[in-house]
């Protein structure tokens, strides 16, 4: 017997039980083997007690559950059968038939035809990666530090050193070869790869193609990089280097008894918007990740990505791929195998029947208070810490723990089982280290390296925790229930209230309420330590934590554009004290608009922030204004680079589904005509152009000629951006399309000059 410490990499299925690795504290790469046999359950509805209450789809008859019995036994797997008794987290404890398999690569193929052969059965544990069995069973976990005892290569035991909850983890030394294209493959054909590796980065072209799949080879040998990062390396890369050595084989993976595992594109709708998922590369032995394929990469990057590995269980390249709302769904996994509770295959908690005005009821979402149209001073913005999954966990509440249609007869909110329940488990560590990282960073100085690191963790959290609402209400969440949806906004209701009710009571005027924020000011108060005293009240009167966003110097609520009466709960845009700029809803947050666009909506927020409080702003409109005027005029001298002025949009559906093709539907036309169609999901890129059809698609192949682009309706979204930001500073409402700059107030009249100016803008002769 050997002792071995490092770093737990992956895990995976392999011929021979599970295939692990290792990096040691040596530096060396170890491959090892452990035998791991997994189980999955079969039940039937007669043997199921309770489950009539509850609504649920028939579960066979034992008479199935015999025939299940026999079937298994004639298959050619080593299985091993046998009567158990294991806890449904709705039903409780119920007798099920027990299949352990020797071999975890053969559970899929048998559980396929199995599920096909007995289709009325109910089934618990079925499909779970393997990485979240084996972490439930040893308490390891990607990229944990452990100890490992072997005998030969082959695992005897396993222990895991440190917590997925540390806050400041001692990350292993990987090696990391970064590949690229030289272009965009989706605009143009790639001419050669561009390696990069230490302080090493050099380009290779593709032909001949021996010599760039020679040196490639050596690079893989020599360097053994723990992790391929690439760009469009799913879509393109990959599959094109696979593709090129057929003949003489790259060893990609470093396992070379495993196959590549690919996987193909698909488009699913969810959360009421159309999502499309490229295709999938993964290796066996060191990871791949696409940064252009990868969730949430450009948001939190890999620290973010090794952190959701760490906390999730599932193996780093599978979590760079998913959407936060599987993180937290594998989270709950990991909570219920290590609770004994069984996992079901398929949802199975039907929502309770409820009249017209029952439903209405239940289903109220979360409480806005329209703001208070508008320029602000001093206004403060105090946000719960988490709202919704803090709820989750201070008032229990869980699919299993909701009492349907019984409520506190003095508040009329739902009712709770006292027993903790699955989901506020699962979240109250994940809440308490965003909590403890949220206050390192208030904290740490700018120049500390820990700054970045704690940043993707916070972010990567506040995904996974946004998303586990979403997922108690979402039809296929295995342990969700639209009861315990409806029980968590209505808490939200009233926590949200009793805010505004604290604040009310000690003499501030509420601006603004959206969901989990308030937006609040009262004469003289402009310091953080101004509002302290508040947020007691309200931790006192709600029990939840709730922190000071900021102040902000200034903050300009925004009207709709269609009716300058008509607040809008989220459009606005303000400057905090710390001279940090926050916006919602205008064309700078938007992801159609293109980035000249946005570009200069920011930098005419970037004047705006210089004056040090609300009344001094009016002196920097003429700088704004002259910066309209300038990136305008560019605009109109054709001095702006057309990839700035592009497009982007999402299709929500097939091509022939469109009546009548929006711009972006027009667009993807033209590439399907040049076979290169995209699927829904999928963003298109384009350019606004002169004459029919109105659109190039951006990723055509050959030269733009830039003369056909339609300056005039670029001209109008500049001007409408440009409208958004003057509004609050007008001195009459706007009621046209384009800004009225002449009824702009300024400090001390303006000038001959500046009105000039303004009426050339406004007639197009800037």
């Amino acid at each position: 017997m050997a002792e071995l410490t490092g770093w737990l990499l992956d895990v995976y299925a392999g011929e021979q039980g599970l295939t692990i690795w290792l990096l040691t504290d040596n530096g060396e790469r170890r491959c090892l083997s452990q035998t791991f046999p997994v189980t999955f359950f079969a039940a039937s509805q007669a043997v199921r007690q309770g489950l009539d209450k509850l609504d649920l789809p028939a579960h066979g008859s034992t008479s199935d559950l015999r025939a299940a019995w026999r079937w298994l036994s004639s298959q050619s797997e080593p299985l091993r059968l046998a009567r158990a008794e294991r806890r449904d987290l709705f039903a409780g404890p119920i007798p099920v038939l027990s299949i352990e398999v020797q071999q975890p690569a053969h559970l899929p193929g048998l559980f396929r035809r199995f599920s096909a052969a007995f289709p009325n059965l109910t089934f618990y544990d079925a499909d779970l990666p393997i990485s979240l069995r084996y972490g439930a069973v040893f308490g390891v976990f990607p990229l944990c530090r452990c100890c490992v005892e072997v005998q030969g290569n082959q695992v005897k035991t396993i222990l895991a050193l440190d917590s997925p909850w540390d806050l400041d983890p001692e990350y292993p030394p990987l090696r990391l070869l970064a590949l690229e294209p030289d272009c965009n493959p989706s605009h143009a054909v790639p001419k050669g790869i561009i390696f990069s590796y230490k302080d090493i980065r050099y380009r290779m072209p593709l032909e001949p193609v021996r010599a760039l799949l020679a040196n490639l080879k050596s690079i893989l040998r020599t360097y053994d990089p723990d992790m391929l990062l690439t760009s469009w390396g799913d879509t393109w890369l990959l599959p094109k280097l696979l593709e090129l050595s057929q003949a003489n084989p790259l060893p990609l993976n470093r396992d070379p008894s495993a196959l590549i595992t690919r996987k193909e594109q698909r488009t699913y709708y969810a959360y009421g918007q159309v999502i499309y998922r490229g295709a999938q590369v993964h290796l066996a032995g060191r990871w791949h990740i696409d940064k252009y394929n990868a969730v949430m990469y450009h948001d939190y990057g890999l620290d973010g990505i090794f952190e959701l590995a760490r906390v999730t269980g599932l193996p780093v390249q599978t979590v760079a791929r998913v959407s936060p709302g599987t993180g937290i769904s594998s989270m709950q996994i990991m909570t219920a195998l290590r609770q004994g509770v069984l996992v079901p295959w398929r949802k199975q908690q039907a929502e309770a029947p409820k009249n017209l005005f029952e439903l209405v009821r239940a289903d109220m979402g979360g409480l806005v208070y329209q703001p208070t149209i508008g320029l602000h001073s001093n206004v403060a913005e105090v946000d719960f810490v988490s709202m919704y999954p803090s709820i989750m966990s201070h008032f229990n509440i869980s699919p299993e723990t909701i009492l349907p249609g019984e409520n506190d007869p003095q508040t009329g909110l739902p009712l709770t089982r006292p027993e903790r329940g699955l989901v506020p488990t699962t979240l109250q560590p994940l809440l308490q280290k965003r909590i403890a990282i949220k206050s390192q960073l208030l904290c740490l100085p700018k120049w500390d390296p820990r700054r970045k690191r704690y940043q993707a963790t916070a972010s990567a959290y506040k995904w996974l925790l946004v998303t586990c609402f979403g997922y108690l209400g979402y039809k296929n969440a295995r342990f969700g229930r639209i009861e315990s949806h409806e029980a968590v906004t209505a808490y939200g209701r009233e926590t949200l209230l009793r805010a505004k009710e604290a604040a009310e009571d000690l003499g501030f005027e509420v601006l603004h309420l959206y969901v989990d924020g308030m937006w609040i000011k009262k004469p003289a108060f402009a310091t953080p330590a101004d509002f302290q005293p508040l947020l007691n009240e309200i931790l006192t009167r709600t029990g939840l934590p709730i922190a000071l966003d900021g102040v902000y110097r200034w903050v300009a609520f925004l009207p709709s554009r269609l009716d300058a009466r008509i607040p809008v709960a989220n459009r606005y845009f303000g400057v905090f004290q710390s001279g940090e700029i926050k916006v919602r809803g205008i064309e700078l947050r938007r992801r159609d608009t293109p980035d000249f666009i946005r570009e200069t909506q920011q930098q005419m927020l970037n004047i705006l922030a210089k004056a040090p409080d609300a009344e001094h702003v009016p002196n920097l409109l003429p700088e704004v204004q002259a910066l309209v005027h300038r990136r305008l005029a560019d605009l109109k001298r054709g001095r702006v680079p057309p990839e700035k002025l592009i497009v982007r949009q999402t299709l929500s559906r097939e091509l022939d589904a469109y009546r009548s093709p929006s711009p972006a539907a027009l667009a993807a036309r033209q590439l399907a005509d040049r076979a290169a169609p995209l699927r829904p999901g999928q963003v298109v890129r384009f350019l606004y152009t002169l004459g029919k059809p109105g659109v190039r698609a951006w990723d055509l192949p050959g030269e733009m000629d830039c003369r056909t682009i339609d300056v005039a309706r670029y001209s109008t979204l500049l001007e409408r951006a440009a409208e958004t930001i003057f509004q609050p500073f007008m001195s009459e409402p706007v009621e046209t399309k384009l800004p009225l700059l002449s009824g702009l107030y300024m400090p001390n009249k303006t000038s001959l000059l500046q009105e000039q100016a303004a009426v050339n803008w406004i007639s197009g002769t800037a």
